[in-house]
């Protein structure tokens, strides 16, 4: 291919079929090999769309590999219920420290409000009832 001076030059294709927005939120994945998580890490998305995520990544995932993500969602379900969009999809590309997700599948989950308390603390703390 040649640039508008002439010049030969290398050109990436665009394949996106969706407008990607950049939207950075804090996420959490899971690599997948079957039903069996291989790796977890976190990250913060670069960009999204509805069919794509782009995500930075503390520990690598492979191309071809299946992950798991959870984005914390900057919207509330009936402004008071935090939620978080958790997507299925393949890995296509990773460089520079950022892996980009075709989903596969996703959906909304609400996000739990309380924190997971220790039974055994849960009990002392309750006389040892």
């Amino acid at each position: 291919m040649t640039d508008n001076n002439g010049h030969n030059s290398p050109r990436r294709v665009e394949r996106r079929t969706a407008d990607r927005f950049p939207i950075e939120r804090e996420v959490r994945y899971k690599q997948m090999e079957g039903r069996s998580v291989t790796s977890t890490g976190a990250g913060k998305t670069v960009d999204m769309s509805s069919c794509g995520i782009l995500f930075t990544m503390d520990v690598p995932v492979h191309v071809g590999k299946r992950v798991e993500i959870s984005v914390n969602w900057p919207a509330q379900l009936n402004n008071s219920c935090p939620i978080k969009l958790v997507a299925l999809g393949r890995v296509v590309r990773c460089e520079g420290g950022k892996a980009a997700l075709v989903i596969e599948k996703y959906e909304f989950r609400t996000q739990g409000t309380r924190k997971f308390q220790d039974p055994v603390a849960a009990t002392a703390a309750a006389g040892g009832k």
